[in-house]
């Protein structure tokens, strides 16, 4: 079983991107972020031709989640739990073969003196919430996506440089850790406990890709039976270095059939 998450930055954009990948990856599901589109105007045509499966969560413009699935789709849950008032599409839970995905998109909280942190903290708040919930329910599931946050300081290329970006606040930092103390496994970290520098984001400005400078902020989270199966997760380059991608690259977990 493999699993992909990608922040695609405009599937519409990027949609022979993603077409490419699903072709020559064959990812069992592909978690995407930042769709940039209304629901209706994802393209599920194309990505059916392909031979997968949609759950959507589109926003006009901004944010998005979408999960795709070669496999059928028994339960899609749009949204996240525990305040009726937000209306940023950030989260969608896929169910199917007996396990729940879940395609995320954390608030970004930058500048760290607007609301726009708070509302960041908050929402992680609810994330936590509704993690426990699916552990006490014992649910096996995936957390994927773009978490906007960087775990240390060995996830940055230039610690300095973000000491006051919200992905880096020690407040975040603290957020990431107490989801993961519920007892899930974070991916990468369990395969490449010491790897320094495993960047899954190199922005537009300057030269950032070709220099190297990046941050790990796209990460994977199992529950304790999902984890137990776990063989693999690795960054996959290959799709950042094409023309035109996406600032993000792909992150791969593969799990024991």
């Amino acid at each position: 079983m493999k699993i992909a998450t990608l922040n695609v930055n405009s599937v519409r954009v990027r949609l022979p991107h993603v077409l490419r990948y699903l072709d020559s990856a064959k990812p069992d599901v592909l978690l995407l972020q930042e769709l940039k589109c209304q629901t209706e105007q994802f393209p599920s045509e194309a990505i059916g031709d392909a031979g997968y499966n949609c759950a959507i969560l589109g926003q006009k413009s901004y944010n998005g989640v979408a999960a795709l699935s070669r496999h059928p789709i028994d339960e899609v849950v749009e949204g996240l739990p525990g305040d009726d008032e937000d209306t940023q599409s950030r989260w969608i839970e896929m169910v199917g073969g007996g396990v729940r995905y879940v395609s995320l998109y954390l608030p970004n909280g930058n500048p760290i003196d607007s609301e726009k942190f708070p509302y960041k903290l908050g929402w992680m708040d609810r994330m936590i919430a509704r993690a426990k919930e699916l552990l006490e329910l014992e649910e096996d599931f995936v957390l994927g996506g773009d978490f906007n946050v960087c775990p240390t300081d060995d996830d940055v290329y230039d610690p300095l440089a973000f000491s006051n970006d919200a992905l880096c606040q020690p407040e975040s930092r603290a957020k990431w850790r107490e989801l993961k103390y519920l007892g899930l496994t974070e991916a990468f970290d369990a395969l490449h406990p010491d790897e320094v520098g495993a960047y899954t984001y190199w922005g537009y400005q300057g030269g950032a890709w070709r220099r190297g400078n990046g941050l790990r902020i796209d990460h994977f989270f199992l529950s304790p039976h999902v984890a137990d199966r776990l063989v693999a997760c690795e960054v996959d380059k290959d799709v950042r270095a094409e023309e035109k991608a996406s600032d993000h690259t792909v992150l791969t977990c593969e799990l024991r059939d």
